[in-house]
């Protein structure tokens, strides 16, 4: 008597079970362990077992009398194997013994009705589990790629879910926090349990439903009615927040992209799509560079163009918008007449690395930086450019650019959207103070240097709320609670 398989049935002490049982319940459970990883062309095509006669399985406790043709209905199975080596040892059906497995007798009653004919699906998820693993330990390919296609039972915070497997198929959307965390039940049926040898297998490892209690099932309602393609009403920056926390704690990035705040349009007047979005929702993998040619008379360098700075979110977007970019908690710091942008805090951080990322964009990044690719440009390559096309609010109060510091970028002005006009000036006083901006959207653009030696990076403003004095931000402080 050789195997594990064998040694545990001689282990339930059954007077009547021979030598020649114990060696056939053997070489049927090693044959049903493999049925799974055979191929469809290997498989045998049906159960030879005579529809009309009974064999007995007791399953735990209880006696269950299945007919050959109810055990033929899902074979080749664990049971066929047993009881057609049980005939062919024997001849006949009468000297065919009890098969005995030691399995919860409850779970069964429900998978005899599925050999019986009957559909069954599973009523929440420790019931899933137990279906999904006695199939798996039974061998029955029909059960088992029933539960493949069914929906899996998830508890979130408290809350039931079924959802669908393809649920997570969109582009960015897998892997997951599921498909990592509770792998056996988005394998394919040849890849479950990885790892373990299902030969001599005398029961599969426990596993147990899929939870995740420290997340909101609320929450996770509404990403699953997104992830279905609803639209759903976003009520506040709050709510949005929600959804982005448990979206990246998912790691659902496909569906993050679709949430973060953004604003797409055509801009008539440039001729151009445009995409507006934050500085700390900016992906590395959406960075691209468009060459833009100056107009005739301005020096040509070997870079030969200006560029404006594009953006694609990742996993969503087909098409290339240029890119603005807003930059608010008044972390950017403006000295108006040198035209330096100062970044506070981790938007210095970030832009040093977007910077980092532009330059990798131009096939020569030596001529653009001067650097190589892993240092951040110098201060002097980095401008902030102002333009009659620049609303401005200073102070509370919404201002035109003085003319006499609007920017005269070589190469730029051909960016501008508007022509020139008499418009109020600002407060001389306001430009000799640093501008402190509490938030601003910015066209980012590579002009050529004047001398040829080299690109700058320019920070096109496009919309600016700024204060310059200390009594205008106490101004916009509210109190705790009001």
């Amino acid at each position: 008597m050789d195997g594990p398989e064998c040694a545990w049935i001689q282990s339930l002490n059954l007077p009547s079970v021979d030598q020649s049982i114990l060696q056939a319940a053997g070489m049927a459970s090693e044959a049903g362990r493999s049925i799974l990883s055979q191929s469809p062309s290997k498989r045998e095509p049906k159960c030879t077992l005579p529809p009309e006669k009974v064999f007995s399985i007791q399953i735990g406790t209880e006696l269950f009398r299945l007919s050959g043709a109810s055990i033929a209905s899902d074979a080749p199975s664990y049971f066929s194997r047993f009881f057609e080596e049980q005939l062919r040892l024997h001849g006949d059906v009468s000297n065919v013994r009890t098969l005995y497995i030691d399995r919860d007798p409850t779970t069964f009653q429900e998978i005899a009705k599925h050999l019986q004919g009957y559909h069954i699906l599973p009523k929440d998820g420790p019931q899933f589990v137990k279906f999904f693993a006695d199939a798996q330990f039974y061998s029955l390919p029909r059960l088992i790629s029933q539960l493949f296609e069914s929906e899996i039972f998830v508890r979130i915070g408290g809350r039931n879910f079924q959802i669908p497997r393809d649920i997570f198929s969109g582009p960015g959307d897998t892997p997951n926090f599921f498909t990592l965390g509770f792998a056996a039940f988005f394998a394919s049926p040849t890849e479950v349990f990885p790892g373990l040898d299902r030969q001599g297998l005398l029961r599969p490892p426990a596993i147990t439903p899929p939870s995740v209690p420290s997340r909101s099932g609320e929450v996770f309602a509404q990403l699953l009615h997104l992830l279905r393609g609803y639209p759903l009403d976003i009520r506040n920056e709050a709510h949005r927040d929600e959804l982005l926390r448990d979206c990246r704690y998912f790691h659902l990035r496909g569906l993050e992209q679709k949430l973060i705040p953004h604003h797409i349009s055509f801009n008539p007047i440039r001729k151009r799509d445009e995409i507006i979005i934050r500085l700390e929702d900016v992906r590395r993998s959406g960075i691209d560079i468009e060459d833009i040619p100056l107009p005739p008379g301005q020096n040509q360098t070997d870079v030969v163009s200006a560029g404006f700075v594009t953006y694609t979110r990742p996993f969503i977007d087909e098409k290339k918008y240029d890119l603005i970019l807003e930059i608010g908690d008044e972390s950017t710091v403006l000295d108006v007449t040198s035209r330096r942008p100062t970044f506070l805090g981790a938007t210095k951080t970030r832009i040093t690395s977007l910077l980092q990322i532009i330059a990798s964009k131009k096939p020569n990044q030596n001529r653009l930086v001067q650097l190589d690719g892993s240092q951040p440009p110098p201060e002097d390559r980095l401008w902030a450019s102002l333009s009659v096309d620049t609303d401005l609010t200073i102070d509370g109060e919404r201002e035109y650019f003085p003319d006499i510091l609007r920017d005269n970028t070589p190469g730029l002005e051909h960016l501008a959207e508007e022509p020139q006009r008499k418009r109020k000036r600002v407060d001389e006083g306001s430009i000799e103070r640093p501008w402190v901006i509490r938030n601003g959207q910015w066209r980012l653009c590579l002009q050529p240097r004047a001398k040829g030696d080299g690109m700058d990076f320019v920070m096109v403003a496009v919309k600016l709320d700024v204060f310059t004095r200390q009594r205008t931000r106490n101004r916009m402080r509210t109190f705790l609670g009001s």
